[in-house]
């Protein structure tokens, strides 16, 4: 007599996790945005944080150095232009996730819409101070 592997303890998280996730029948590629940010968060955490190494707030040095990371460091304008381009890309999978929530009636869970619109506000608030940066 033989037990399966998908019910050993180990494998059981993985297995209730993975195959036998239970979800709703309408998911589609549009349930994949969420992911997608989170995805793109990380990237801009990465290259936020190997950029601030860089950064130097005063008014002269802030823009030379700047300009001597694109020029002087190795992969530095890469870095430089992921963040900036990786910031394009996360407010457009931000604004396909917000359509999704409209699509499918998000709006009527209002704790979890009002939330949204919370974390959203302070993303576009971070996103203005780091546009102001040099």
């Amino acid at each position: 007599m033989s037990v399966s592997i998908r019910k050993e303890s180990v494998f059981q998280f993985v297995n209730n996790l993975v195959v036998d996730l239970v979800t709703p029948v309408n998911i589609s590629y549009l349930w994949n945005w969420g992911s997608l940010l989170g995805f793109f968060l990380v990237g801009q955490i990465i290259t936020g944080i190997f950029l601030a190494m860089f950064y130097f707030p005063h008014e002269t040095l802030g823009f030379r150095l700047v300009a001597e990371l694109g020029l002087n460091i190795n992969s530095g304008f890469f870095f430089r232009y992921l963040h900036a381009n990786g910031a394009s890309v996360f407010f457009l999978c931000v604004y396909f996730h917000i359509a999704k929530g409209l699509y499918y009636g998000g709006y009527l869970k209002r704790k979890v819409w009002w939330t949204g619109i919370v974390i959203y506000l302070v993303m576009v608030a971070t996103a203005f101070l780091g546009y102001v940066l040099p």
